[in-house]
């Protein structure tokens, strides 16, 4: 038994080498297939062990109040009234005080607001209008993991006060100034100065897409003096243990519903979230681009089955007199299936193998080029090789099949 497949294997070998671009240009549907999947979960669990990261950093004790539902929503499509969303009362910093005063389970509450795609300037540079500007109470980074690499982050004084004040993301502070200390140095928001007090260490990216980089923090005051006393805010609240977690929750909503005078049949007019509710959100997105991913990978490989099935019915043709010759020397109808079979399975495991070394490759060249964050899964890896692997034997069975039917003598006479 060993013997006869190792045979094969080399038989299988022989054709491949024999006819390189063939072989090749077989391969092309099952490589995209399997490099397509590996490119994009290797993306998929960086990006949820990251963002798990940033959200374990936060503390399992905190919640947030917004107007707004976080995330997204999948699954028996999307009903959210937006309208009506829209029409609900903002949540102000009277609503923040209010929960730290009258919530006996609350430790600490810090409130936000941001303004997207805003140009920071000075007198010699400028960035791309694509900056965030996050307007904070002095309590933000105890509850939003807010790291300072250098500098410091602006005092109560000065946030009563609304002093020009600001925190730069680290991306910004190398586009400001690039061989220049920040601390100490003048920004412009909106025509306005900022000293720059403070800068953040280096996070990166959420989903790809959002730069925890590319951003200003200044006080809340001074934020809603330059962007509009009337916006909404989101607040961070930090129960004072594990154990009150929940009690927590449940006395600021019941607090909130009270100051919005909500019937006790009228649904709540904000959103309360946990860390755990977003990572649910991640993961649930994770699943769809899973599966989308999956489905991408089942066409490529259904095309490269086409492929092997009529590659394999060619070489079946070319090689009918080798068959006939081999019959006739007492090969039985199994050791000719084995034989293509064997060709056509190892045919779609060595596209497998290479469409797994260039998935591989470009997880990483996003890793180093793109600084994204990239993580293989081992059952991705071996899923990948199995349905490769499976799509050759499946669509290998019938020439295999056919060529082990071939009579003998017709096989000889054959050109």
């Amino acid at each position: 038994m060993l013997r006869a497949f190792i045979d094969n294997m080399r038989l299988a070998a022989g054709t491949f080498v024999a006819h390189p671009l063939r072989t090749a240009l077989t391969l092309l549907g099952i490589v995209i297939g399997v490099a397509t999947v590996m490119t994009m979960m290797a993306l998929l669990e960086g990006l949820r062990l990251k963002v798990n990261k940033d959200l374990s950093q936060l503390g399992a004790n905190v919640f947030r109040v917004d107007k707004w539902p976080q995330g997204f929503r999948f699954g028996g499509g999307d009903r959210t009234n937006w309208n009506k969303i829209a029409a609900r009362p903002v949540l102000s910093l009277d609503d923040k005080r209010a929960i730290l005063e009258h919530c006996p389970s609350v430790k600490r509450t810090s409130a936000s607001s941001w303004q997207p795609g805003q140009r920071v300037r000075t007198a010699m540079t400028e960035t791309q209008p694509s900056v965030f500007i996050l307007g904070t109470t002095v309590e933000y980074p105890d509850t939003a993991g807010i790291v300072l690499a250098s500098g410091r982050y602006f005092n109560d004084q000065e946030d009563l006060d609304g002093r020009q004040v600001a925190v730069l993301g680290p991306d910004v502070a190398d586009k400001l100034f690039p061989s220049l200390d920040p601390i100490g140095q003048e920004v412009r928001l909106k025509g306005r100065p900022f000293t720059v007090v403070g800068v953040l260490e280096r996070r990166g990216k959420v989903l790809g897409l959002f730069n925890l980089d590319n951003m200003v923090l200044a006080p809340m005051t001074a934020f809603l003096s330059l962007y509009g006393k009337r916006r909404t805010v989101s607040i961070s609240v930090e129960a004072t243990d594990q154990d009150r977690f929940e009690p927590a929750m449940e006395e600021v909503t019941r607090l909130m519903r009270q100051r919005r005078r909500l019937a006790p049949d009228e649904e709540n007019n904000f959103e309360v979230s946990t860390n755990e509710s977003m990572a649910k959100t991640l993961n649930d997105l994770s699943k769809v681009i899973t599966a989308a991913t999956f489905g991408v990978c089942l066409l490529s490989l259904l095309v490269g089955g086409i492929g092997i099935l009529n590659i394999m019915l060619v070489s079946v043709s070319e090689r009918t007199r080798e068959i006939g010759v081999r019959k006739a020397l007492g090969a039985r109808r199994s050791r000719i299936l084995a034989q293509f079979a064997t060709e056509a399975f190892v045919l779609a495991l060595v596209g497998g193998v290479v469409g797994l070394v260039l998935g591989l490759g470009l997880a990483g060249l996003g890793r180093w080029a793109l600084g994204l964050s990239t993580a293989v899964p081992i059952w991705a890896a071996v899923l990948s090789l199995v349905m490769s692997s499976g799509v050759g034997l499946v669509f290998g069975i019938y020439p295999a099949a056919r060529a082990a039917k071939l009579d003998p003598v017709d096989a000889m006479r054959a050109e």
